[in-house]
Protein backbone atom coordinates (compact mmCIF):
# COMPACT_ATOMS: atom_id res chain seq x y z
CA UNK A 1 0.00 0.00 0.00
CA UNK A 2 1.17 3.53 -0.61
CA UNK A 3 -0.15 7.02 0.21
CA UNK A 4 -1.01 8.97 -2.98
CA UNK A 5 -1.90 12.84 -3.63
CA UNK A 6 -3.85 14.01 -6.43
CA UNK A 7 -5.19 17.69 -7.57
CA UNK A 8 -8.05 17.43 -9.04
CA UNK A 9 -10.10 19.91 -11.20
CA UNK A 10 -14.16 19.53 -11.50
CA UNK A 11 -16.92 21.14 -13.05
CA UNK A 12 -19.76 21.24 -9.99
CA UNK A 13 -22.80 21.94 -12.11
CA UNK A 14 -23.82 18.64 -12.12
CA UNK A 15 -22.57 18.02 -9.02
CA UNK A 16 -24.72 17.77 -5.34
CA UNK A 17 -21.08 19.24 -3.70
CA UNK A 18 -17.48 17.11 -3.04
CA UNK A 19 -19.26 14.95 -0.16
CA UNK A 20 -20.38 11.85 -0.47
CA UNK A 21 -24.25 11.38 -0.14
CA UNK A 22 -26.57 8.71 -0.72
CA UNK A 23 -28.60 8.84 -3.91
CA UNK A 24 -27.06 11.98 -4.92
CA UNK A 25 -24.37 12.10 -7.63
CA UNK A 26 -21.42 14.11 -5.67
CA UNK A 27 -17.58 14.35 -6.57
CA UNK A 28 -15.92 12.04 -3.53
CA UNK A 29 -18.65 9.41 -5.22
CA UNK A 30 -17.49 9.21 -8.26
CA UNK A 31 -13.86 9.42 -7.55
CA UNK A 32 -14.43 6.46 -5.06
CA UNK A 33 -16.34 4.44 -7.21
CA UNK A 34 -13.44 4.50 -9.80
CA UNK A 35 -10.94 4.10 -7.42
CA UNK A 36 -12.60 0.67 -6.02
CA UNK A 37 -12.38 -0.16 -9.77
CA UNK A 38 -8.43 -0.09 -9.55
CA UNK A 39 -8.29 -1.84 -6.32
CA UNK A 40 -9.04 0.57 -3.57
CA UNK A 41 -10.00 -1.14 -0.16
CA UNK A 42 -10.09 2.17 2.19
CA UNK A 43 -13.36 3.94 3.64
CA UNK A 44 -13.23 6.70 2.63
CA UNK A 45 -10.95 9.05 0.29
CA UNK A 46 -9.54 12.37 2.38
CA UNK A 47 -10.47 15.89 0.87
CA UNK A 48 -8.74 19.60 1.72
CA UNK A 49 -12.22 20.89 1.19
CA UNK A 50 -15.70 20.00 1.01
CA UNK A 51 -17.01 22.24 -1.98
CA UNK A 52 -20.70 23.26 -1.88
CA UNK A 53 -23.28 22.10 -4.78
CA UNK A 54 -22.85 23.83 -8.15
CA UNK A 55 -18.96 25.01 -6.71
CA UNK A 56 -16.00 24.18 -8.91
CA UNK A 57 -12.39 22.89 -8.30
CA UNK A 58 -9.02 23.95 -10.32
CA UNK A 59 -7.02 22.39 -7.38
CA UNK A 60 -8.96 20.48 -4.90
CA UNK A 61 -6.38 18.04 -3.20
CA UNK A 62 -6.86 14.27 -2.31
CA UNK A 63 -5.35 11.66 -0.69
CA UNK A 64 -5.76 8.19 -0.57
CA UNK A 65 -3.60 4.50 -0.32
CA UNK A 66 -3.01 2.06 -3.09
CA UNK A 67 -2.11 -0.93 -3.45
CA UNK A 68 -0.58 0.09 -7.03
CA UNK A 69 1.62 -2.55 -8.90
CA UNK A 70 2.69 0.15 -11.89
CA UNK A 71 4.03 3.28 -12.44
CA UNK A 72 2.37 6.67 -11.63
CA UNK A 73 2.07 8.43 -14.71
CA UNK A 74 -0.78 4.76 -15.38
CA UNK A 75 -2.30 5.31 -12.60
CA UNK A 76 -2.82 8.90 -13.48
CA UNK A 77 -4.28 7.77 -16.90
CA UNK A 78 -6.61 5.36 -15.47
CA UNK A 79 -7.90 7.44 -13.17
CA UNK A 80 -8.50 9.82 -16.24
CA UNK A 81 -9.70 7.34 -18.93
CA UNK A 82 -12.13 5.90 -16.10
CA UNK A 83 -13.69 9.25 -14.58
CA UNK A 84 -16.91 11.58 -16.01
CA UNK A 85 -15.89 14.34 -18.25
CA UNK A 86 -16.68 16.89 -15.64
CA UNK A 87 -13.69 15.56 -13.13
CA UNK A 88 -10.02 15.52 -13.89
CA UNK A 89 -7.05 14.71 -12.21
CA UNK A 90 -4.34 17.52 -12.97
CA UNK A 91 -1.60 15.95 -11.17
CA UNK A 92 -0.61 12.88 -9.16
CA UNK A 93 2.28 12.00 -6.81
CA UNK A 94 3.24 9.86 -3.79
CA UNK A 95 2.60 11.69 -0.19
CA UNK A 96 4.57 12.15 2.90
CA UNK A 97 3.93 9.44 5.64
CA UNK A 98 0.58 10.54 7.20
CA UNK A 99 -0.19 13.23 4.72
CA UNK A 100 -3.77 14.79 5.58
CA UNK A 101 -4.68 17.08 2.85
CA UNK A 102 -7.07 19.05 5.06
CA UNK A 103 -5.09 19.34 8.16
CA UNK A 104 -1.60 20.14 6.66
CA UNK A 105 -3.06 22.82 4.15
CA UNK A 106 -1.44 26.37 5.18
CA UNK A 107 -3.58 28.14 2.49
CA UNK A 108 -6.78 28.44 0.17
CA UNK A 109 -7.90 29.81 -2.47
CA UNK A 110 -10.63 30.97 -4.15
CA UNK A 111 -12.04 33.28 -7.10
CA UNK A 112 -14.90 34.11 -7.96
CA UNK A 113 -15.99 35.31 -11.64
CA UNK A 114 -18.04 37.88 -12.77
CA UNK A 115 -19.56 39.15 -15.60
CA UNK A 116 -21.64 42.62 -16.81
CA UNK A 117 -24.43 43.07 -18.71
CA UNK A 118 -27.89 43.69 -19.44
CA UNK A 119 -28.64 40.33 -20.69
CA UNK A 120 -27.39 36.82 -19.94
CA UNK A 121 -24.88 35.36 -22.31
CA UNK A 122 -25.69 31.44 -22.12
CA UNK A 123 -21.60 30.77 -22.52
CA UNK A 124 -20.64 32.56 -19.38
CA UNK A 125 -23.64 31.31 -17.04
CA UNK A 126 -22.05 28.13 -16.06
CA UNK A 127 -19.28 29.32 -14.35
CA UNK A 128 -20.31 33.38 -13.54
CA UNK A 129 -22.86 35.52 -11.90
CA UNK A 130 -24.00 38.20 -14.16
CA UNK A 131 -24.46 41.61 -12.95
CA UNK A 132 -26.03 44.79 -14.08
CA UNK A 133 -25.44 47.24 -13.71
CA UNK A 134 -21.70 47.44 -13.32
CA UNK A 135 -20.07 48.04 -10.49
CA UNK A 136 -18.14 50.92 -8.72
CA UNK A 137 -14.65 50.02 -8.60
CA UNK A 138 -13.43 52.19 -5.88
CA UNK A 139 -16.33 51.40 -3.17
CA UNK A 140 -15.63 47.72 -4.15
CA UNK A 141 -11.77 48.14 -3.50
CA UNK A 142 -11.84 50.04 -0.66
CA UNK A 143 -14.62 47.11 1.15
CA UNK A 144 -12.66 44.76 0.29
CA UNK A 145 -9.74 46.17 1.89
CA UNK A 146 -11.73 46.05 5.38
CA UNK A 147 -11.81 42.17 5.50
CA UNK A 148 -7.91 42.10 5.27
CA UNK A 149 -6.08 41.06 8.56
CA UNK A 150 -7.92 38.81 11.38
CA UNK A 151 -11.42 39.40 12.38
CA UNK A 152 -14.40 37.77 13.81
CA UNK A 153 -16.42 36.52 10.67
CA UNK A 154 -19.51 35.25 11.85
CA UNK A 155 -21.63 37.51 10.14
CA UNK A 156 -20.60 36.47 6.80
CA UNK A 157 -20.51 32.41 7.48
CA UNK A 158 -20.89 29.49 10.38
CA UNK A 159 -17.98 27.37 11.26
CA UNK A 160 -18.08 23.72 10.95
CA UNK A 161 -19.16 22.96 14.32
CA UNK A 162 -20.78 25.43 17.56
CA UNK A 163 -17.42 24.22 19.48
CA UNK A 164 -15.08 26.20 16.40
CA UNK A 165 -13.87 29.74 16.53
CA UNK A 166 -15.44 32.12 13.96
CA UNK A 167 -12.16 34.10 13.34
CA UNK A 168 -10.37 33.71 10.25
CA UNK A 169 -7.50 35.79 9.07
CA UNK A 170 -7.18 36.77 5.48
CA UNK A 171 -3.88 37.66 3.91
CA UNK A 172 -5.21 38.73 0.28
CA UNK A 173 -8.79 39.92 -1.01
CA UNK A 174 -8.29 41.66 -4.75
CA UNK A 175 -10.05 42.33 -7.34
CA UNK A 176 -9.02 41.56 -11.40
CA UNK A 177 -10.90 43.64 -14.24
CA UNK A 178 -11.08 42.39 -17.90
CA UNK A 179 -9.37 45.13 -20.35
CA UNK A 180 -13.04 46.00 -21.87
CA UNK A 181 -14.68 46.19 -17.94
CA UNK A 182 -16.62 43.39 -18.97
CA UNK A 183 -16.08 40.56 -16.41
CA UNK A 184 -14.35 40.80 -13.05
CA UNK A 185 -12.91 38.06 -10.26
CA UNK A 186 -12.66 38.46 -6.86
CA UNK A 187 -9.59 36.27 -5.13
CA UNK A 188 -9.24 35.85 -1.53
CA UNK A 189 -6.86 33.96 0.39
CA UNK A 190 -6.99 32.25 3.66
CA UNK A 191 -5.63 29.72 6.21
CA UNK A 192 -9.15 28.30 6.29
CA UNK A 193 -13.05 29.23 5.56
CA UNK A 194 -16.17 29.82 7.24
CA UNK A 195 -19.19 27.53 5.44
CA UNK A 196 -20.44 30.01 2.69
CA UNK A 197 -17.73 32.75 4.13
CA UNK A 198 -16.71 33.38 0.12
CA UNK A 199 -20.12 33.52 -1.40
CA UNK A 200 -21.83 35.73 1.41
CA UNK A 201 -18.37 38.39 1.38
CA UNK A 202 -18.53 38.57 -2.42
CA UNK A 203 -22.59 38.97 -2.19
CA UNK A 204 -21.98 42.15 0.28
CA UNK A 205 -18.96 43.74 -1.40
CA UNK A 206 -21.34 43.75 -5.10
CA UNK A 207 -24.12 45.19 -3.10
CA UNK A 208 -21.68 48.07 -2.20
CA UNK A 209 -20.30 48.55 -5.68
CA UNK A 210 -24.08 49.19 -6.49
CA UNK A 211 -24.13 51.38 -2.87
CA UNK A 212 -26.97 49.53 -1.68
CA UNK A 213 -24.70 48.79 1.50
CA UNK A 214 -22.33 51.10 2.57
CA UNK A 215 -18.74 51.23 3.72
CA UNK A 216 -19.54 51.93 7.19
CA UNK A 217 -22.30 49.27 7.43
CA UNK A 218 -19.24 46.46 6.68
CA UNK A 219 -17.03 48.09 8.78
CA UNK A 220 -19.03 47.62 11.62
CA UNK A 221 -20.34 44.26 10.51
CA UNK A 222 -16.75 43.29 10.37
CA UNK A 223 -15.66 44.78 13.87
CA UNK A 224 -18.54 44.92 15.88
CA UNK A 225 -21.00 41.37 13.84
CA UNK A 226 -23.56 43.62 12.91
CA UNK A 227 -26.19 42.48 11.27
CA UNK A 228 -26.42 43.27 6.99
CA UNK A 229 -28.71 42.51 4.73
CA UNK A 230 -29.49 38.57 3.85
CA UNK A 231 -27.81 37.14 1.04
CA UNK A 232 -25.10 34.77 -0.26
CA UNK A 233 -23.46 34.64 -4.32
CA UNK A 234 -24.79 31.95 -6.84
CA UNK A 235 -21.92 28.88 -6.33
CA UNK A 236 -21.80 28.99 -10.20
CA UNK A 237 -19.11 31.94 -10.09
CA UNK A 238 -16.75 29.76 -6.97
CA UNK A 239 -13.61 28.36 -7.84
CA UNK A 240 -11.58 26.15 -5.10
CA UNK A 241 -8.44 27.81 -6.91
CA UNK A 242 -5.24 26.70 -4.80
CA UNK A 243 -3.83 24.77 -1.94
CA UNK A 244 -0.63 25.27 -0.33
CA UNK A 245 0.99 23.34 2.02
Amino acid sequence: MAPYKITIAYDGTEFCGFQRQVAARTVQGELETVLRRLGWRERSILAAGRTDSGVHAAGQVVSFELDWRHSDQKLLDALNDLLPEDIGVKELRLAPAQFHPRFDAKVRQYRYQLYFSPVKDPLKERFYWRIWPELDVTLLKSAAELFLGQHDLRAFGRPPNEKSTSVRTITALNWDFSEDGSQAAMTIVAQAFLYHMVRRILFVLVRVGQGRISLSDVKGSIEEQLELPAGIAPAKGLILEEILY
